[in-house]
C-alpha cells in the first residue's frame, strides 16, 4: 500500500485538496477531523484534567481551549503533548484499517507534517501552495481570525518554500478549482505504478 501524505500551510487550499483525493476514490485520514473528534470523546476528560473548565457536556469547547492556550505557549505546548500522540494513535488505525481493505493507495492529511516527523510515516509527500497574498486574502476571511492568532498560527508551521522544497509533489490551488484537480490527477497517475506495490 502505498501512502501520500498532504500538508500545506494555513490558508493554501489543503481541505479542498483533500475533498479531491476523495472525490478520486481514495481514502483520506484528516488530521483535523481526527481533533474533533477526540474532543468530543477520547480526548475530552484529558483536557479537561489539564485545563479545567474547557468543556462543557463532556465535549472539549474549542473557543474556550483556544481562548485558554492562544497566548500562552506553555499551554499551547501542553496541549500539544496531549493531543498529537492521540492523533497518530488515530491515524495509524486508519492505515491498519486501510491495508485490511486492500487499499493500493490513501492519503494522510496532516497539516504539522513536516513539523511533527510524520513524513517518516509516508512513501511520497503533496504540499499544498499558493502565492503569499493568495494565502493571506483567503485567511483573513476566516470568522474569528486575527493577526495575533495566525501569527501564533504561522509560528508552528515550516516557511512554505521549506515544504515545496522537501515534497515530491506541489499543488498550486491558486489557479482555480479545475486546474487543482488536474493537478491531483496528475499526481494519480505518476504514482499508478507505485500504488500498486506494497511498501517495503
Amino acid at each position: 500500500m502505498f501512502v501520500l501524505g498532504l500538508t500545506g500551510s494555513i490558508g493554501m487550499g489543503k481541505t479542498t485538496t483533500a475533498a479531491i483525493f476523495r472525490k478520486e476514490g481514495i481514502p483520506v485520514h484528516d488530521s483535523d477531523a481526527a481533533v474533533h473528534r477526540l474532543y468530543e470523546g477520547k480526548a475530552a476528560p484529558i483536557i479537561e484534567h489539564a485545563f479545567p473548565g474547557v468543556t462543557r457536556d463532556g465535549v472539549v469547547d474549542r473557543a474556550l481551549l483556544g481562548t485558554r492556550v492562544r497566548d500562552d505557549p506553555a499551554a499551547m505546548a501542553r496541549l500539544e503533548q496531549l493531543i498529537h500522540p492521540l492523533v497518530r494513535e488515530d491515524r495509524a488505525g486508519f492505515v491498519r484499517e486501510a491495508a485490511r481493505a486492500g487499499e493500493k493507495l490513501i492519503v494522510l492529511d496532516v497539516p504539522l507534517l513536516f513539523e511533527t516527523g510524520a513524513d517518516r510515516e509516508v512513501d511520497a509527500t503533496v504540499v499544498v501552495s499558493a502565492p503569499e497574498a493568495v494565502q493571506k486574502q483567503r485567511v483573513c476571511q476566516r470568522p474569528g481570525m486575527t493577526a495575533e492568532w495566525l501569527a501564533v498560527i504561522m509560528s508552528k508551521q515550516m516557511p512554505d518554500a521549506e515544504k515545496r522544497r522537501r515534497a515530491q509533489f506541489v499543488i498550486d490551488t491558486s489557479k482555480g478549482m479545475a486546474a487543482a484537480e488536474n493537478q491531483v490527477r496528475g499526481i494519480l497517475r505518476a504514482l499508478g505504478a507505485a500504488a500498486g506495490a506494497d511498501r517495503s
